[in-house]
């Protein structure tokens, strides 16, 4: 007789969580923590998803920038929020894979304090100096960096980002001596190479693009396994002979520990069906976005496989910890 009342139970739950998740709607404006400044990819691809998830919504979503500690502040703001679907945090490859191996003390955990919700779109990055530089292609910038030595300093959106660890790449794969300058955010670290502070920049496309095609600045080379489609003239690094150096940043969404899980579900249903609007899929693809979506179960393993592959690259290359 208990075995038979438990499984009615278990029916009963299955039969009632689509519903849940499906009646349950956002009773307050749903916001969407950016741990970096306005520009960049990552605060430019949540309002796009922010903007269509809440079309048809009576409430619609907002986009709050809160950076800092290269996305560390906003991300535990999102782990500390309430549980109730109403806070999501942007998730980088930067925040979410690379600072759990950079920082020493981490103001959250990745793996316990937030749960995944949906992958949003992922990038590549692109190389670029400005369009008075002396160096028309990718041999000849390295061939200029050999010349200049230690005199050539290149942007970063943060220590720990995937910029500043490529860079970092290039100076031991090609023995360079370009110094690092670190800013807060993609915007920021752009605009030093558009007003000469530094002399390159490898940032994701989205914040790029504008500059790129307004002719404010000079794409070299992608980091990607095939040219970017955004800007198919630009070679990729293998094809510019620098093998091996594949880095092509993502982003997504993660909600606080604790939030249920028919909501994790009606808010990836929601950003799905935002992700598979031709409208959206054509405003990622023009800034260099390549749209992923799926189940959060996807989003999940994909953060899981980022974390381990990071730890090895900041082990192998061993990079300096943050220990504030």
């Amino acid at each position: 007789m208990r075995r038979a009342t438990l499984a009615l139970l278990c029916l009963l739950a299955a039969a009632i969580h689509p519903a849940a998740a499906q009646d349950w709607t956002p009773d307050r404006p749903v916001r969407i923590i950016v741990p970096f400044p306005p520009g960049g990819a990552t605060d430019l691809i949540a309002r796009i998803f922010a903007e269509r998830a809440s079309r048809d919504l009576p409430q619609k979503w907002v986009v709050e920038n809160r950076s800092g500690a290269n996305g560390n502040i906003g991300m535990a703001a999102v782990a500390q929020s309430a549980p109730d679907g109403l806070t999501l945090g942007a998730c980088t490859i930067g925040n979410c894979a690379i600072n759990p191996s950079i920082y020493a003390r981490m103001p959250f955990d990745i793996a316990t304090d937030v749960v995944p919700v949906f992958w949003s779109g992922s990038v590549m990055n692109a190389l670029v100096v400005r369009v008075d530089h002396p160096a028309r292609d990718f041999a000849q910038f390295v061939e200029w960096a050999r010349r200049e030595g230690n005199r050539v300093n290149f942007s970063s959106s943060g220590f720990g980002a995937s910029n500043h660890l490529l860079g970092e790449f290039m100076n031991g794969r090609l023995g360079l001596s370009m110094q690092h300058v670190p800013f807060r955010g993609g915007a920021p670290a752009m605009q030093a190479v558009m007003q000469g502070a530094t002399q390159m920049f490898f940032e994701n496309t989205p914040t790029l693009i504008g500059a790129i095609r307004a002719g404010q600045l000079r794409a070299l080379a992608v980091s990607g396994r095939g040219r970017d489609p955004a800007l198919p003239e630009v070679p990729t690094l293998t094809e510019a002979g620098m093998a091996d150096s594949v880095i092509e940043p993502w982003f997504g969404y993660m909600a606080p520990r604790g939030t249920p899980p028919h909501i994790v579900a009606r808010l990836n249903a929601l950003l799905n069906e935002a992700n598979n609007d031709p409208e959206v899929q054509r405003r990622l693809r023009d800034l260099g976005a390549r749209p992923e979506g799926g189940p959060p179960e996807r989003f999940a393993g994909h953060v899981r496989s980022e974390v381990a592959r990071w730890r090895q690259v900041v082990e192998q290359n061993r990079i300096e910890r943050i220990s504030e």
